[in-house]
């Protein structure tokens, strides 16, 4: 008698583990765009240790989204009652952010699996947590694998995403299941093994005169944006530098820190040129905000991007980084960024972005991602159509300052993208060999480091940190040059028009005739040089876009 209790409950717990593991196994999943990627050149090394600890994120689906795709365009058609409305961050809320409930059942269930730290964004767009490996691939039905990749120790997800069918048409994406998606910065300074051209490279003021800004007012109405990552107190200080000694007024400076504040100098070159173009070819600007991101992994950028559209401060944001459009596309950065940027056209944002310096093919493919060197991918995030990519020239100008002429800068980015679509604004503008697809860059500007721009530098940001430096002047250029250029311009326009206009590319667009023979107004259309596989062409082209602005011209075009 005394033992029966023992076998029974030996009984009833065998039983349970039965039925836990029977439910486990009929657990219905549902796929995320999270999918499992497979790294090139990378040794397999086994599953991540069960307790190592990851930062994820959750994106969740906008409510209504086509309605607000349809709404982007209303208030960019000149016949619709909607035009040059634009969304309050309350309104966005209340009609296409997820709600609260939704948002309670993605917490909810990140609790339930034994998440921490569990933090929701101001737009309801990402739900972040901290959790161990082990429970991330218990709570997402995948599997996160270790490699050595390049003689770095890197991890990703080698099984797709996915999420109780509970939270089907709720969750979006699962981030941060890898940290070997990492954007590049795409800037390059001046060297002795490139040929110089007759002449010299430009101050704010000579970009002013080459571009003909003639009396288009500053930007002094528009906050601007750069986003960046790491310690950027040396950046700053150039920054009021540069302004102090080009004679130009030194604006208010924010630092928003998006994630863990980061150490990293490491990128400090890219974000003085990002600051300094930007505002030197605005003239000046009412605030400019620095958004940090913890890393450059594309998930920490991509919860920068969503500070800077969470909350309307800044019109105008900047981006002078890429990588290959692919991984982007599988890690679900693509899909959550799409949506980011999507609520910032609603709300009279736009984001400008880097092509890229490798021509028409993928750039930063090694060590990187699972792409086949050379593919003919574009890159993200200038791929997004609710985003202005920016390409690259070279630009020449007469001996008083006055413009000459541009051919394509070689290596600028441009092509056409596998995965994202064109926003209306390039129908029937983009050839239809691509009709169906989105065409990059939108636009272009000076990016030859041989006839770049002078940024100032105390040598904690120069690009070879082991040569020598006295601080001064340095000669840089890349499509990171080119994208904060092209912000500062329409930091200028928005400024002219009050920061009444909203989303930039449909105001870029609409001058464009539809015939690919003729000039797009207000632009200088480039019809020499290439990238690659793509050949300047009049008209846009997959070289420079719309080609680069005659600013005092498209200021007086656009209504």
């Amino acid at each position: 008698m005394s033992n029966r209790p023992a076998v029974t409950l030996a009984l009833l717990t065998s039983v349970l583990l039965i039925f836990v593991a029977t439910a486990s196994a009929q657990t219905l999943w549902s796929p995320t765009a999270t999918q499992g990627i497979t790294l090139a050149n990378a040794t397999p090394l086994g599953a991540l240790a069960a307790s190592t600890p990851l930062h994820i994120g959750v994106s969740l689906q906008l409510r209504n989204r086509s309605a607000l795709v349809a709404l982007v365009k209303s208030m960019n058609d000149p016949t619709s009652p909607y035009y040059g409305t634009e969304l309050s961050e309350a309104q966005f809320a209340q009609y296409y952010a997820p709600t609260s409930s939704q948002v309670s059942a993605v917490v909810n269930y990140l609790t339930a699996q034994g998440f921490s730290n569990i933090t929701v964004e101001d737009n309801n767009q990402i739900v972040q947590a901290d959790g161990t490996a082990a429970v991330v691939n218990a709570a997402f039905n995948t599997s996160i694998q270790e490699f050595l990749q390049n003689g770095a120790t890197v991890y990703a997800n080698t099984a797709p995403a996915q999420v109780p069918a509970s939270l089907s048409g709720i969750a979006l994406a699962v981030l941060g299941l890898n940290n070997a998606a990492k954007m590049q910065t795409p800037n390059r300074a001046r060297t002795s093994d490139v040929p110089t051209y007759p002449f010299t490279a430009y101050y704010p003021q000579d970009l002013w005169k080459a571009y003909d800004v003639d009396k288009t007012p500053t930007g002094s109405k528009t906050a601007v944006a750069v986003i960046a990552e790491g310690d950027v107190t040396q950046v700053i200080k150039d920054f009021k530098t540069a302004r102090k000694l080009e004679n130009l007024p030194v604006p208010p400076v924010y630092v928003i820190t998006a994630g863990l504040p980061s150490p990293d100098t490491a990128g400090a070159d890219e974000w003085t040129l990002d600051t300094q173009a930007s505002a030197g070819m605005a003239g000046t600007v009412s605030a400019l905000y620095i958004y940090t991101a913890t890393s450059m992994t594309d998930t920490d950028l991509t919860y920068a991007f969503n500070k800077w559209a969470s909350k309307k401060l800044a019109r105008a944001g900047n981006a002078s980084f890429g990588l290959c459009e692919v991984f982007t596309f599988l890690d679900g950065n693509m899909a959550t960024d799409d949506n980011i940027f999507l609520e910032a056209a609603a709300q009279g944002q736009t984001m400008f972005a880097s092509t890229g310096d490798t021509g028409s093919f993928c750039g930063a493919v090694v060590g990187t991602n699972g792409v086949p060197a050379g593919a003919p991918f574009i890159e993200s995030p200038s791929s997004s159509p609710y985003v202005v990519a920016v390409g690259g020239t070279t630009l020449l100008t007469n001996s008083d300052g006055t413009y000459n002429n541009e051919i394509t800068w070689n290596a600028g980015g441009g092509g056409i993208s596998q995965f994202e679509g064109p926003g209306y604004w390039q129908s029937g503008v983009v050839p239809s060999t691509a009709a169906n697809s989105r065409g990059t860059p939108d636009v272009s500007m000076d990016a030859d480091p041989n006839s770049g721009f002078q940024m100032y530098t105390n040598c904690t940001a120069q690009l070879d940190p082991t040569a020598a430096c006295t601080p001064g002047w340095e000669v840089i250029g890349g499509t990171s040059l080119s994208s904060p250029l092209a912000m500062g311009v329409w930091a200028r326009i928005q400024s002219a028009h009050n920061n009444k206009l909203g989303f930039a590319s449909p105001h870029f667009y609409r001058g464009a005739a539809l015939l690919q023979s003729s000039t797009p107004l207000g632009f200088h259309d480039i019809i020499v040089g290439n990238n690659g596989l793509y050949n300047a062409t009049p008209g846009w082209d997959y070289t420079t876009g719309m080609g680069s602005f005659d600013v005092s011209l498209i200021n007086k075009l656009i209504q």
